[in-house]
């Protein structure tokens, strides 16, 4: 895949979690401020899923397999997302919580979609 995207991704999801944790820190809950951070890194991770299946359909194989390739490829897509939904249904400082945990999560996809290609 591309390395740069990849880590930029990664970097950007690391980047939400502190923001996020901070406010949770500060017993304050997600803001617009948040939701267009996470913005951010769904187009990120956007791009990462479209440049994913053009270079499958180019018939470049990733080593681990084209089936989870894609499985995780889709999750990366759905993970911020999916927190950002779960953080607007609690309106508290555990919504903040919540989106840390998905930059978390997205960042640790970002690792093992750079090991499914073969990095």
């Amino acid at each position: 895949m591309l390395d740069v995207l990849t880590l930029l991704t990664g970097v950007a999801a690391l980047l939400l979690a502190a923001w996020c944790g901070w406010a949770a820190y500060r017993d304050q809950p997600t803001k617009d401020w948040h939701f267009i951070g996470m913005a951010v890194v769904t187009v990120l991770t956007l791009a990462q899923l479209v440049i994913g299946i053009v270079r499958l359909a180019r018939g470049e194989d990733p080593e681990q397999g084209t089936v989870i390739f894609v499985s995780y490829l889709l999750g990366a897509f759905a993970c911020v997302p999916a927190a950002g939904f779960m953080s607007l249904a609690e309106r508290t400082r555990w919504g903040s919580v919540t989106v840390a945990a998905g930059g978390v999560v997205l960042a640790v996809l970002q690792v093992r979609l750079y090991d499914i290609w073969g990095g």
